[in-house]
């Protein structure tokens, strides 16, 4: 299923101007301040599965973002602006940095 856009702009809305969206494979990877923190696959929010993440959401599914992939948190209430940034600003000390990009 391809994303829609207005889900799309609808999440980076209620995240605020520290969340950014990078297309991939007809999907999007989210940064956090640069740092890779989860994916929009069909319309859901899934992010990656780091200590913090799941301390925070106990009780959240477990999806892959696509046949194959290993399973990622789903995120359910992407309305509550307040907790995603204090979700993310908290998950970003164990998010690895992101790989210097080759040059061509």
């Amino acid at each position: 299923m391809q994303l829609g856009k207005d889900f799309l702009n609808y999440f980076l809305e209620q995240c605020g101007g520290e969340v950014t969206a990078r297309p991939m494979m007809g999907e999007y990877l989210i940064y956090y301040k640069d740092k890779l923190v989860g994916d929009i696959c069909d319309n859901r929010v899934l992010i990656k599965p780091v200590n913090t993440a799941k301390a925070l959401l106990p009780d959240a599914e477990m999806l892959p973002p696509y046949t194959g992939a290993k399973p990622m948190i789903l995120l359910e209430n992407i309305e509550d602006t307040e907790f995603i940034k204090t979700l993310f600003s908290a998950m970003y000390n164990e998010l690895p940095l992101p790989k210097p990009r080759k040059k061509k």
